[in-house]
């Protein structure tokens, strides 16, 4: 299993984190510019990755103020598994965790780990701008 993850802390509480990210819809903000097609519903999104491929995820599992958990949809070409883990620091700052778990060969591994780990660095870093 590969983990592909980043880090940040937020100036917001763990509930406005939680409540955000939670809902698919807000989740068109936090995508790199690749992304197009994007349609959702607060439980599962599909969009396209310019010149690769359509994906569909849908959230699997959600704990209050803790964790999203979203799983692909339909056909991939490896078992995926994407993440938020948020952890309260304070009652104004949350630590935001994304996690991608990616069951990948190791042909797989070179051809795609440096695009998921893009991926989770520009979610992260999008997720700090919206909360700014």
């Amino acid at each position: 299993m590969t983990l592909i993850q980043n880090t940040t802390l937020i100036p917001k509480a763990i509930a406005e984190v939680y409540t955000f990210l939670a809902d698919l819809n807000n989740h068109e903000q936090l995508m790199p510019d690749n992304i197009q097609d994007w349609t959702s519903t607060a439980d599962e999104a599909q969009f396209s990755i310019k010149n690769l491929a359509k994906l569909a995820l849908k959230v699997s599992q959600r704990v209050a103020n803790r964790e999203i958990i979203c799983l692909p949809i339909g056909d991939v070409p490896f078992t995926l598994k994407l993440s938020w883990k948020l952890e309260e620091i304070s009652a104004v700052e949350t630590r935001a965790t994304f996690v991608i778990e990616a069951e990948l060969n190791m042909m797989m591994k070179m051809m795609v780990s440096g695009h998921l780990q893009k991926l989770v660095d520009h979610q992260v870093s999008r997720l700090k701008e919206v909360f700014g």
